[in-house]
């Protein structure tokens, strides 16, 4: 199943407002000129609409301009794994171009609108500008550095230290996207995502939301974050920073 299709293509391009925010790099119009032409189009998803479909073969890769989605993986009996969450900026279907099946999917949470990019156009993609392939590469790494974070959650992180990790992590990716404001975050997921990231019940995951409240490092009510100590959130989620440095935009 092919979750793009010509009609919700847009093939005319506008000027990307990614491009302005100081955690991208900057690109030489030689560069943005080439992943332009790498470009076909721009897709548009509604909130629980597929982006890429799980155990099918992949024809496109992604760039988020806007919205959030989630990739995830299903077994048999309906139980799910959230992997992590993309943001405007994160490369979409990477794992495809190495197996060309998708060992997991991709689902959008709000409305969200996708640069896409034909996935057997890649190697040549990498063969015409070693700069950009080296990109992708570094995009791919950093993903790594993310799923290290969430094996370290699933596997030695208490509840309580898990639920702080991703609010924490959520909140500072969107804040370096100029998604807060005054240090509030409108989350889109429900409880149920949050327990699937984080492979606690929804019952474990409230009373984890409730006794982290209590802690007074956060507030959240309803959809909305606000961190009121992150220093606190910080140590209990035992955070390991790194140094932030501007990132490739494809």
């Amino acid at each position: 199943m092919n979750a793009v299709s010509q009609s919700a293509m847009t093939i005319a391009c506008a000027k990307c407002p990614l491009r302005s925010l100081p955690i991208f790099g900057e690109r030489t119009l030689l560069d943005a000129s080439t992943v332009q032409a790498f470009k076909i189009g721009e897709l548009t998803v509604a909130p629980g609409g597929t982006i890429l479909l799980e155990h099918a073969r992949a024809s496109h890769l992604f760039t988020v301009l806007s919205g959030w989605a989630f990739r995830y993986k299903t077994f048999e009996d309906g139980r799910r794994q959230i992997i992590n969450y993309a943001l405007p900026g994160d490369f979409l279907g990477l794992q495809a171009s190495m197996s060309e099946v998708m060992g997991h999917g991709i689902e959008a949470l709000t409305d969200s609108v996708l640069c896409v990019f034909p996935r057997d156009k890649l190697w040549s993609f990498f063969a015409a500008d070693a700069q950009l392939a080296y990109d992708i590469t570094w995009l791919a790494a950093s993903q790594e550095r993310t799923l290290d974070e969430q094996i370290v959650s699933l596997g030695r992180r208490t509840a309580l230290e898990r639920v702080a990790y991703l609010l924490w992590y959520l909140f500072d990716k969107a804040r370096e996207l100029s998604m807060t404001k005054r240090n509030r975050l409108d989350l889109p997921m429900r409880q149920s995502h949050l327990a699937d990231t984080l492979g606690l019940s929804v019952v474990h995951t409230n009373k984890t939301l409730q006794k982290l409240r209590k802690e007074g490092s956060i507030e959240l009510d309803e959809r909305t974050l606000r961190v009121v100590d992150e220093e606190a959130l910080k140590n209990l989620a035992r955070v390991d920073e790194v140094e932030n440095i501007p990132r490739p935009l494809i």
